[in-house]
């Protein structure tokens, strides 16, 4: 197992959700963390709790100007970054593509991968010249299965499995490892987001199940950085037990 004490990890999304468990799970095994998000004020009260060992960086990742002076303006302590976890995500609106909504397709194409994309040409450069370094992005089982109504949310997660391979292509010659976590049903904002703040209709995503937690796919994405240097986890799908796949859930309710 390699330590993560010390090393220094970049969090997207990292403002609630499996973003914010994954920062807490990496300062819980000592790594320096820093968390970019673009809510500002829930940044500031998760490095509140992480201490002097957390950076709070407001972002936009779908800006791809804001993404380059932001990592090329981190303070010298924090540049050099070992691990990257490209969480920030979402999910907006279940429709026919006929009856879809453009603006909720590009809100999910600029965040899911295109963000992804600013973030990773910013920060892998580095890591190409130091000779080290771990690529961790956050799919979706979405991005092996498509379901009804998913079409543009489940083809963004699909692209985000071919960056992810492409990028493994890329870096195989230098010791850059690239890894992708894909969980099943989580309970966070997810829902609430996809659903423009409805919360009923989010909280029924999530009854008569146990869904996963934050907190179980920020032990999976731990445990992936953690294997020894010549060991790559390419991808680890997630799922509760109830789930046996994008639309079979046991549901007891």
């Amino acid at each position: 197992m390699t330590t993560l004490t010390d090393k220094l990890v970049l969090v997207t999304g990292a403002s609630a959700g499996i973003g914010e468990a994954i920062a807490r799970a990496f300062a819980d095994a000592g790594a320096r963390v820093i968390i970019a998000a673009r809510r500002a004020e829930k940044l500031e009260a998760l490095k509140a709790t992480l201490g002097e060992r957390c950076f709070a960086l407001e972002l936009d990742v779908r800006d791809r100007e804001a993404v380059k002076k932001a990592i090329d303006g981190l303070p010298t302590d924090w540049q050099e970054i070992d691990i990257l976890v490209n969480n920030a995500g979402l999910s907006r609106g279940l429709d026919k593509v006929h009856e879809g909504n453009p603006d909720g397709w590009d809100e999910m194409i600029d965040t899911n991968v295109k963000g992804l994309l600013y973030v990773t040409r910013a920060v892998v450069p580095g890591m190409v010249t130091r000779g080290r370094g771990h690529v961790i992005n956050i799919g979706s089982l979405a991005g092996q299965e498509v379901y009804p109504n998913g079409n543009v949310y489940c083809a963004t997660k699909h692209a985000v499995g071919a960056i992810t391979k492409g990028l493994m292509l890329d870096l195989v010659e230098s010791p850059v490892r690239v890894s992708t976590v894909d969980p099943g049903l989580v309970e966070t904002e997810f829902s609430q987001v996809r659903f423009y703040g409805d919360n009923d209709r989010a909280e029924k995503v999530y009854q008569g199940y146990q869904p996963l937690r934050g907190e179980d796919v920020a032990e999976a994405v731990v445990w992936v950085a953690g294997r020894p240097a010549h060991v790559d986890v390419a991808q680890m799908l997630i799922l509760p037990t109830a789930q046996a796949s994008a639309t079979l859930v046991n549901k007891k309710q």
